[in-house]
């Protein structure tokens, strides 16, 4: 059809006529209105809306006729059909004056509440839906997200609203690559001029943003899961990157744009939408999706006759810009910090190279990192001294930040220090030397850290270490505090340092304070790798679960050793044991090779021996006939204090655990005083050197032996010992031990189960009161047991027989007798635990006076592994008597001490813990 024009299609000539044109685009939309208004059946709406949908874009108006009846269709045919430029200008006065508003009201309120459902799909997608998808996207958008929020009157009106609106956005935003419009009308808007840095056309971005980061959170329960901010934000993150690097190539291959300017805008419209997306809590999935596209970006830049990445190759790279600018965009310092962090996380979870990383952190962060003072503080600061990473994310953090070189590199180390490194590493030794940071922070934090200098450690030469200030002092004092811990792996941390250390001061001659430590440290401790960030408790507090009982004590032995209070010098006296234990260890390997050579002498000349008729006297002489045999109490009480006898105090030690278990009838009376003897006796004085775990381990059966046989006058005389002055930190230790493995020994449930037979009470020859008697009507027939129907197990037994009929009866009759169950199966079961008879005496008496301070006794301070092992026990105790009544009466007890302030808020991480082992 020909192209008419007429009064309602007139041409605008300069802003008079796009002010009128404006108006007449307003008039129209009235007039669309009031049909709506008035009319009777869907052909009027799909008429009224096809009116105004021609003149903005191009319509088929023939389907659109074919869907309706007459007289409607022939207005439709007969409508005015526009040219482009007609059109164009059309377009531009109804979505940028009041037109598309009013009309988009209009749009989502009546006409899809009440006569949507009734048009044609094919004339829907022609005059209702190409307002929206034909329409500029920021026009949109403003017209759809805000309408999210209205209701309307009745739940069904309201259920339709909702649908369509969500359609729509479906339709635009995401089908119809939405975000991508965006960003091209925003590049295009500004491509040739600086409009967009006007106040009003950054609001005009900042509102554009947020109404699409908004849609996930506004969207009702029951929407479409596109509109689920995981999918959403997904599909909306993919469409801003690949759309921004577009524009970016765009820009540059366009010689007369103004870059600069026109990616400022897009910039804008990324770094809002980034950070309210990081904002909302979708940073993994922003990150998910940024990942694989740098990645991209990165190999897209290495040319294929080279293997390393430069600087200067990624600048010639026209996509660059967007990346090199990404980051600094945002502007929310607090979605930066976020993004960064799941960053690293989740390019740690993929195994990325160190050098992709780096280059990854370089591309995305340099620029803003030379810049701006905050983002060198997020890195070298909140990440190296708050946050906790897994160790590779740590070595890229210090290559990037830190040593400011790639990893691998040949620059590494040929580069001169800088300032900047010097000032963290003192930073880091600084805060690590910290007697409170070993007490208050957590281990996965102390392990971080701990890495973290070990790294900056190896990057230095002795020349180096010399000009930097404090570092030794602190160095030595951190290793010390830890050392003096009873965490195993705050121990293993100051020996990872000091052998590094020892490395740079003499290469020659390293520093080794632990049998276990190897040239090569792993610095992830068992709690920095990418899978397992936070600390096991069994690599923490192995010493409070051991696998058996010997674990226990040896570890006990050498923990209460290495912390006695009356050692001036706790690091000597930890390398002291340590050599100890590495000679016991070469005497062990020593003897294994001798007698190894005896074997292999003996298969030779066993040829020779058989020939000989004569076999060697046993002159071996092992003392049996001269050891005193113990009979009473009394008599080892006695020789266990007679350290001028250590013979005899190793014959009573070996004797005691077996007399005591006899349970004489002296026990009772004598037991207190062979309890103050064990205390008191000095293993390690006494044996044999080799042997002092064999003696400590007789030592603690004899005492555990004496609480299981006569619990409460062996506990009266150790629960005051345990806050007596006569006793050091060690023995303090060993009674707390020994108390932990009787109650376990006492609470032993053991399940006996007994079969009882039938046959031993009831007999086919001597029928028992139990079974029915034979008395009853004539002709009743014999007794049979049943079994209990739908059970497997009944605790008596059913008999039943066949009786006669009465008269007027037409089925028989049963009668039934019950009888004490005795079923083929049935098992009596029964517990053994003794624990809960004693279980005050065990707990309450050692709770009284934990928080006082006597002389030589100071649990809240100086002897706070003592308390952590005291809360250990209890928790024991506890679980010992768990389903018994004396629970309920012990549990206030515990609980009030557990959380009271000296307890809940100690200094120490180790006393913190131990009430966590109960649950």
């Amino acid at each position: 059809m020909a192209s008419t024009r007429g009064s309602s299609a007139p041409s605008p000539a300069g802003g008079d006529g796009e002010t009128s044109l404006e108006a007449l685009a307003l008039a129209k939309v009235a007039e669309a209105a009031d049909a709506i208004a008035a009319a009777a059946s869907a052909g009027e709406v799909v008429r009224a809306l096809h009116a105004v949908a021609a003149l903005l874009f191009p319509v088929d108006s023939a389907a659109v006729a074919g869907t309706v009846e007459e007289p409607f269709r022939t207005l439709i045919i007969e409508a005015l059909n526009l040219s482009d430029d007609e059109r164009e200008s059309w377009r531009c006065a109804f979505y940028h004056g009041p037109a598309f508003p009013t009309m988009s009201k209009i749009l989502l309120g009546n006409v899809a509440v009440k006569w949507l459902r009734k048009v044609h799909a094919s004339a829907r997608n022609e005059i209702y839906d190409s307002f929206f998808v034909k329409g500029p996207p920021t026009e949109v958008i403003q017209a759809l997200v805000p309408a999210l929020s209205e209701k309307e009157d009745s739940k069904e009106d309201h259920r339709a609203f909702c649908l369509n609106l969500e359609r729509l956005l479906i339709l635009c935003l995401l089908d119809n690559k939405g975000v991508s419009q965006i960003l091209a009308e925003f590049t295009c808007c500004s491509k040739h001029g600086n409009d967009v840095l006007k106040p009003d056309k950054t609001m005009l971005v900042s509102r554009v943003a947020q109404l699409l980061a908004s849609v996930p959170d506004k969207a009702r329960l029951g929407a479409s899961g596109a509109l689920a901010s995981t999918s959403f934000f997904k599909n909306v993150v993919s469409q801003l990157l690949a759309g921004a690097e577009a524009a970016t190539v765009q820009l540059a291959a366009d010689k007369d744009a103004t870059e600069l300017c026109a990616l400022s805008s897009v910039f804008l419209f990324v770094g809002e939408v980034l950070s309210r997306v990081s904002r909302r809590g979708s940073t993994g999935i922003l990150v998910a999706e940024l990942i694989p596209r740098i990645r991209n970006h990165l190999h897209r830049c290495v040319p294929s006759d080279h293997k390393a990445i430069s600087p200067e190759m990624m600048q010639h790279v026209s996509q660059s810009q967007f990346w090199f600018n990404v980051v600094e965009a945002m502007r929310d310092q607090h979605s930066i910090e976020r993004l960064t962090e799941e960053l690293l996380r989740q390019l740690a979870s993929q195994h990325i190279s160190d050098e992709e990383a780096y280059w990854i952190l370089w591309t995305l962060f340099n620029q803003s990192f030379k810049r701006l003072t905050v983002m060198r503080s997020m890195f070298v600061d909140k990440f190296l001294l708050w946050k906790t990473f897994p160790l590779c994310c740590l070595r890229w953090i210090l290559h990037y930040a830190v040593f400011e070189c790639p990893p691998n590199s040949t620059t590494e180390t040929l580069m001169q220090r800088t300032p900047d490194f010097f000032g963290t590493l003192q930073s880091l030794v600084s805060i690590w030397s910290r007697k409170e940071f070993v007490q208050s922070h957590s281990v996965e934090q102390q392990a971080y850290i701990t890495a973290a200098i070990g790294l900056c450690l190896e990057k230095l030469t002795k020349k180096e270490l010399e000009t930097t200030k404090d570092v030794l002092n602190s160095i030595l004092q951190g290793v010390s505090c830890r050392l003096e811990s009873p965490i195993e792996l705050i121990r293993k941390m100051a020996s990872a340092v000091a052998l590094t250390f020892s490395k740079v001061v003499d290469p020659k001659n390293p520093l080794y304070l632990d049998d276990n430590c190897c040239e090569n440290v792993d610095w992830e401790f068992g709690v920095l790798s990418s899978k397992e960030i936070k600390a096991p408790l069994h690599a923490v507090d192995s010493e409070n679960k051991p696998k058996s009982r010997e674990n226990k004590r040896n570890a006990g032995e050498k923990k209460a050793k290495a912390i006695k209070s009356d050692v001036p010098d706790v690091r000597a006296k930890i390398v002291e044991i340590k050599s100890v234990d590495c000679d016991q260890m070469s005497d062990t390997v020593m003897n294994g090779k001798f007698e190894e050579e005896e074997c292999d002498e003996d298969s030779m000349n066993i040829d020779a021996s058989r020939d000989s008729s004569l076999e060697p006297y046993d002159l071996s002489d092992d003392d049996t006939d001269l050891q005193k045999k113990f009979s009473h109490l009394s008599d080892l009480a006695a020789a266990l204090r007679k350290p001028d006898d250590p013979d005899g105090v190793e014959n009573a030690l070996s004797s005691a655990e077996k007399l005591v278990r006899a349970s004489p009838d002296e026990l009772r009376h004598n037991s207190g005083d062979l309890v103050r003897a064990l205390v008191h006796v000095r293993c390690s004085d006494l044996a044999m050197e080799g042997e002092e775990d064999s003696a400590e381990e007789k030592r603690e059966k004899a005492l555990i032996a004496l609480l299981v046989t006569c619990p409460f006058e062996s506990l009266d005389v150790l629960t005051k010992l345990l806050y007596s002055s006569s006793v050091d930190i060690s023995q303090r230790i060993l009674i707390i031990d020994v108390m932990t493995e009787a109650a376990q020994e006492l609470a032993e449930t053991k399940i006996l189960k007994t079969e009882q037979r039938r046959g031993s009470l009831i007999t086919d020859n001597s029928p028992s009161w139990l079974v029915p008697s034979n008395r009853g009507p004539s002709g009743a027939g014999p007794w049979r047991e049943v079994s209990e129907p739908g059970t497997l197990l009944s605790w008596s037994h059913r008999y039943e027989r066949e009786v006669p009929s009465r008269s007027g009866q037409v089925k028989s009759g049963k009668s039934r007798k019950w009888g004490l169950g005795k079923a083929k199966d049935l098992q009596l079961e029964w517990s053994k635990n003794r624990f809960p008879l004693y279980a005050a005496a065990f707990m309450l008496p050692v709770m009284q006076g934990y928080d006082k301070r006597s002389h030589g006794v100071d649990l809240l301070n100086r002897d706070f592994v003592v308390l952590g092992k005291l809360i250990y026990m209890l928790g024991v105790c506890m679980k010992c008597v768990a389903m018994h009544p004396e629970a309920s009466a012990l549990a206030p007890a515990l609980l009030d001490m557990i959380r009271s302030r000296d307890v809940s808020q100690h200094a120490e991480a180790y006393v913190r813990r131990q009430p966590g082992h109960f649950y």
